[in-house]
């Protein structure tokens, strides 16, 4: 009987290095339609591994697929599929979080220093006549011996504390993970309270769960300096966007670099977008075409891995051992 692997969705020019990958192994590729929970489920029922990138893999996607083995994320973030279901099911989920490390800190330092230099601002006054109008007396910080504050430090917050130190950079860490005094991989952990304080750059790269919605509403925009530029790379619902177009308004948040909003896209009249030193970009923070080759190419290799009774390189549910579908 074919092995069918289910491809729920995908932003990228096409699904062939994937397929080359998956058919090289004797493997049938399913390209859903589109992202509907009835779709997929329909889809799902006798596939033996799901491939996902920003579409919901419900419980009730999870439960139809009777054969499915592993669901395995396009990325880094899992929070788009049911892994209490999937671990009840025996079903593996894998993500691949460190294939784009290079492309989200380009990303999230790139906006950092165009939101310094006032790019998109002072780039429409001049395409609207005002060459001459631009006024020189907005906060823009020398970056040599500015305070970048980054919240998360895991694999691409360090990333990202390497490539700023270049700049001159003073880092400072907040990760729940680690004790506010240490000194780890160039940055001075601390709370996020005196992170907040002390930052003049502020960049977020933490997953979206309970405890991280909102984490940046009001309270913590007015605990950053004044003049001081917030960057979120990472995922939506991490800030209060009515909040910060709100700080952006009163010039107290100077600049703010989005990736990721919520929802998703945001409404063109949103108060946010009306701001003046503001860059969003549609989550392309990731992209580059070497990291989507290595992206599809490694998520391939995690569905084979497990179905072949492996153990996949990146293990989201480990309570699913010793019961998976696939005999890990």
């Amino acid at each position: 009987m074919t092995t069918k692997v289910l491809i729920t969705d995908y932003v990228w020019p096409s699904t062939d290095p994937e397929r080359e990958v998956l058919e090289a192994a004797g493997m049938e590729l399913v390209i859903a339609p589109d992202t509907s929970e009835s779709t997929l489920a329909k889809l799902a029922k006798d596939v033996d591994a799901i491939m996902f990138c920003f579409a919901q893999v419900t419980a009730k996607v999870l439960e139809t697929a009777t054969n499915c083995k592993i669901a395995a994320r396009y990325g880094i973030g899992v929070d788009n599929v049911d892994i209490a279901k999937a671990t009840e099911l025996g079903i593996v989920v894998t993500n691949v979080p460190d294939y784009c490390m290079d492309e989200v800190t380009d990303h999230a330092l790139g906006m950092i220093l165009a939101l310094n230099r006032r790019f998109v601002p002072h780039t429409k006054e001049v395409v609207s006549g005002g060459w001459s109008n631009v006024a020189l007396n907005q906060p823009m910080h020398r970056t040599r011996g500015a305070t970048l504050g980054i919240v998360g430090y895991g694999r691409i917050g360090r990333a990202l504390a390497a490539k700023s130190v270049g700049f001159g950079m003073r880092i400072l860490a907040y990760d729940p993970l680690i004790a506010p005094g240490s000194e780890v991989d160039g940055a001075k952990a601390v709370s996020l309270d005196d992170l907040l304080k002390e930052a003049d750059f502020v960049s977020l790269h933490v997953p979206l769960i309970p405890a991280t919605k909102n984490m940046i509403s009001a309270p913590e925009l007015a605990r950053m300096k004044s003049g001081s530029i917030i960057v979120n790379c990472a995922r939506g619902g991490l800030i209060d966007e009515d909040a910060l177009a709100a700080s952006l308004s009163t010039g107290h948040t100077a600049g703010a670099g989005l990736d990721v909003v919520e929802p998703t896209p945001p409404d063109p009249s949103s108060n946010l977008l009306q701001q003046e030193n503001v860059i969003i970009t549609p989550h392309t923070a990731f992209f580059s075409q070497a990291s989507t080759l290595e992206l599809e190419r490694r998520t391939a290799r995690e569905v084979i891995r497990v179905l072949k009774g492996e153990m996949p390189e990146n293990l989201i549910n480990p309570n699913v051992l010793g019961k998976t579908r696939s005999g890990i």
